[in-house]
């Protein structure tokens, strides 16, 4: 996109209009009248528009995990040519084959930046995953660069919701139900099969996305935590309605099954002129994470710092879990303060919005990221150990760094281009080394 493409984006991406609140009955006109009032499908909708209803879930799934939303459009979803299967690109699908699962502690470097004109879509790079999105069970680790928007493309993902964590580079994401705008420190979730083009705020971007093929994001039970705290529904922002009346043609790809899969339309299918439902997107700011921490001693397990979750069929065993480590005061008493050292029956891959990780002193940086498979022992490198075992326990406010966790049940397998990437960092395993014997008995 040229710097006047970029700056129309931003001009469009100011003072957007939100409804908030994750997980309500969200409803939305960009043209008054346009959203029939006390039934669902009238025999003639209002403005000569198409009613259409989007499922995100099964019809007879409990009122409570029902995802659904109603759509007054121009020209119905039905009205489209055949979809034929177009080149993967970098983009990977579960289940996850070219490798073998590995035990071993990976790190990545940032992706290299793009070289020819690359939009969101064409700069997806799947590093792996586990599950089947045939099934609909597990999960993806995406990482994406782009120096173009996307013009008269547009993508939707079938296969499961998407939720996209910017590090570099504003986007304005424009959905079937609006407009989203999501900078670095925010965080972005796409329902499945929401339709949706990135366009691009700056010259660059780039970020990490996970996604989820198993039960759409919720956010977490509180327990004992009570009524409040962690991430507040209410910071959760949904877009008002907004359409494109315009003709093609467009390219719409559909990734089903671990495939792409393209048509051209003959007109812009983000023609939605009006909707009510809660299958809706989300922008969040991070730093409005309300941070729970200890004020006696020790450090409270990681999982309190949990965002959003997707739930399995086992309780509390999440098939992914979203987590972020916001700026935070440590005030531990006799308390080493970074994470502890730990092996985990769940997987956990780290990434870096911005700053330093305080568990890390150099090697993981913005862009980056880190993945420790189950059971395998990871925590604070020797220059942080030693640091932090010295360190005067005085209260202590972390504000310089933004991390975040996709945490998933099972062991996340490799696609071949991340286990053979320049960008992988050799020796990692070496930031543990020298870590002193101190027994003493």
């Amino acid at each position: 996109m040229t710097g006047t493409g970029n700056e129309r984006a931003r001009k469009t991406a100011e003072g957007l209009a939100y409804s908030a609140g994750f997980g309500n009955e969200h409803s939305s006109e960009a043209v008054t009248g346009a959203l029939p009032v006390g039934r669902n499908s009238p025999q003639r909708a209002p403005l000569g528009l198409y009613a259409e209803q989007l499922s995100g879930s099964a019809f007879t799934e409990p009122r409570s995990h029902n995802r659904r939303t109603w759509l007054y459009r121009i020209r119905p979803s039905a009205a489209h040519p055949a979809f034929t299967r177009m080149d993967n690109g970098a983009v990977r699908g579960a289940p996850f084959t070219e490798t073998e699962p590995d035990p071993n502690r990976l790190r990545w470097n940032p992706l290299p930046d793009p070289g020819a004109p690359t939009d969101f879509l064409a700069g997806l790079w799947t590093l792996g995953g586990n599950g089947d999105a045939t099934q609909r069970t597990g999960m993806a680790i995406h990482l994406y660069h782009a120096n173009a928007s996307m013009e008269h493309r547009v993508f939707s993902d079938a296969d499961g919701e998407l939720l996209i964590v910017p590090e570099h580079g504003g986007l304005l994401i424009r959905t079937e139900l609006g407009l989203l705008r999501a900078e670095p420190g925010h965080v972005a979730l796409i329902p499945r099969g929401v339709r949706f083009r990135v366009e691009l705020l700056d010259a660059t971007a780039r970020g990490y996305v996970c996604e989820n093929y198993g039960q759409p994001f919720q956010l977490p039970d509180l327990g004992p935590i009570g009524a409040n705290g962690l991430a507040n529904a209410r910071d959760f922002l949904a877009p008002a309605a907004a359409y494109e009346d315009t003709e093609g043609p467009f390219e719409v790809v559909n990734k089903f099954c671990g495939n792409l899969w393209r048509a051209t339309y003959a007109h812009s299918p983000l023609d939605v002129v009006a909707w009510h439902g809660n299958h809706v997107p989300y922008v969040y700011d991070l730093r409005r994470f309300n941070v729970i921490g200890s004020i006696s001693y020790d450090h409270p397990d990681p999982s309190i710092f949990t965002v959003l979750t997707s739930p399995s069929d086992t309780a509390g065993l999440a098939g992914v879990d979203f987590v972020v480590f916001a700026p935070r005061w440590l005030v531990g008493e006799n308390t080493f303060r970074p994470p502890y050292f730990h092996r985990n029956v769940m997987s956990e891959y780290m990434g870096l919005v911005e700053g330093a990780y305080d568990a890390k002193a150099e090697g993981f940086v913005p862009g980056g990221g880190s993945l420790h498979n189950m059971m395998s022992a990871h925590g604070p490198d020797r220059e942080t150990f030693d640091r932090a075992s010295a360190a005067e326990l005085k209260p202590q406010k972390i504000d310089d760094g933004l991390a975040f966790m996709f945490e998933t049940r099972w062991p996340v397998t490799l696609t071949g281009q991340a286990a053979g990437a320049d960008h992988l960092q050799s020796g990692y395993d070496q930031v543990w080394q020298g870590l002193e014997r101190h027994f003493r008995p």
